[in-house]
């Protein structure tokens, strides 16, 4: 849902004028998302002349005011130049550029640091939140870095086999996750301060993620859960999303917080 419009039934016409008006987008990997055999320049106003109502010259002035706005130097003469004779860190800030350029009210990031080093991911994150404050928008970051999501995130919704299987603000759900799936990826997060520092060992997911063709019945996570036990509920039927504390929902039958109440041993 989107400004009370269900966008999966809406006709393909309809969402060309959503997507990049409304709705601004940056790809996963921006070493392959521009096009090699157009100019920056070209790629940038495209989506203005799609959108706004401008001429070409005025479409040229406005990409390099957003050329400029995601920090790259020299932007104007950088509009004639190709894909190739940027970074992966600049081609990045273009992919953001594009999606910015007719004022999005939302801007969903798919993995916008992947393929960047480090340093360059903070830039790139740093980037987004001044630009999100900025323009007012609010934004959807899809990650599998939990850090990215303790550095970014406002709230978090936990996925896993195309569900959502926790959501909690971020705080929250780092202090007291609940889903057996989310304890077992913060599980997997190297201890790097603290006194478990030296001792503690990264904890792996058993099992493999199920078939998304014939999912399971019951609890997605079920097979991989070492809570499930054969005669649980939740092998029966699928657990329902619920809140467990104001603005924490969870979808498990064996959330932390009732497993600390009624304490059971692990199924094996």
């Amino acid at each position: 849902m989107f400004d009370g419009r269900d966008v999966t039934k809406l006709s393909e016409r309809q969402l060309e004028d959503v997507r990049g008006a409304d709705i601004g987008m940056i790809f996963q990997d921006p070493m392959t998302s521009l096009n090699p055999t157009l100019t920056i320049g070209t790629q940038l106003t495209e989506t203005l002349r799609r959108h706004v109502d401008m001429t070409g010259d005025e479409a040229k002035k406005r990409a390099a005011e957003l050329l400029e706005e995601v920090q790259i130097p020299n932007a104007k003469a950088r509009l004639r130049d190709y894909p190739h004779r940027y970074s992966g860190g600049m081609r990045q800030r273009v992919m953001i550029a594009i999606a910015l350029s007719c004022n999005p009210r939302l801007l969903i990031a798919d993995e916008p640091t992947t393929a960047l080093d480090v340093t360059v991911q903070a830039q790139v994150l740093d980037l987004l939140e001044d630009l999100r404050e900025e323009h007012n928008m609010a934004m959807i970051i899809i990650t599998h870095d939990m850090g990215v999501v303790a550095e970014a995130a406002d709230d978090v919704a936990v996925m896993y086999a195309g569900q959502i299987v926790e959501h909690a603000p971020v705080l929250e759900l780092y202090d007291h996750p609940e889903h057996p799936y989310t304890e077992a990826l913060l599980g997997a997060l190297p201890q790097i301060e603290g006194e478990e520092v030296r001792s503690s060992r990264l904890v792996a997911i058993p099992g493999r993620p199920p078939d998304l063709v014939n999912p399971p019945a019951a609890c997605r996570f079920g097979p991989r859960c070492p809570y499930a036990g054969l005669h649980d509920s939740c092998t029966v039927e699928p657990p329902e999303l619920r809140e467990i504390r104001p603005g924490h929902f969870v979808r498990s039958a064996h959330p932390a917080s009732e497993r600390a109440k009624n304490p059971v041993g692990a199924a094996t």
